[in-house]
């Protein structure tokens, strides 16, 4: 008898990923958490119309929020479209809204979008536990970054 192979199918599909997070932010500790869309909303996200850059999230009577987040509004929409920049709720366990409550409520520590994707089917939110970056660590990626380059291209120009 023949060995069927398992395929095994890609269940998350990253959508917009907020770069320039890792490159403000130290990220400590990472979190999957649900987002309540509307309609028109997920079908903005399955159009890749979304933006992270600015976004945060925060705690607010025991309800985890986002806001600054921008999902463009869908184009094939009646006048029931969903406005842009609305703030949008989060889902999570109560533990872990009051574990990350505590956490930011501490200084120097803030929730952050890091992506957004589908998983089975559903938009998921990958938030990050972070703290700010200072300019010198800033410039020192930077210039590891432009080093790492240089090093690549005397390779290959010694290759050829």
């Amino acid at each position: 008898m023949a060995k069927k192979k398992i395929v095994k199918k890609k269940l998350e599909t990253a959508i917009a990923v907020n770069r320039r997070a890792f490159f403000n932010y130290e990220i400590l500790k990472r979190f999957e958490v649900g987002i309540m869309l509307t309609g028109t909303e997920i079908k903005s996200i399955r159009d890749n119309k979304v933006d992270l850059r600015d976004a945060y999230a925060k705690d607010i009577k025991g309800e985890m929020w986002l806001f600054n987040s921008h999902i463009s509004t869908y184009a094939n929409a009646t006048i029931n479209n969903h406005d842009p920049k609305r703030d949008r709720k989060l889902l999570l366990h109560k533990e872990q809204i009051n574990e990350l409550s505590l956490t930011v409520s501490r200084k120097g520590y803030t929730l952050i979008p890091l992506k957004i994707y589908f998983k089975r089917s559903r938009a998921k939110l990958e938030l990050g536990l972070a703290t700010g970056k200072r300019q010198y660590d800033k410039r020192r990626v930077l210039r590891d970054r432009e080093m790492d380059r240089e090093a690549q291209r005397a390779l290959k120009s010694y290759g050829n």
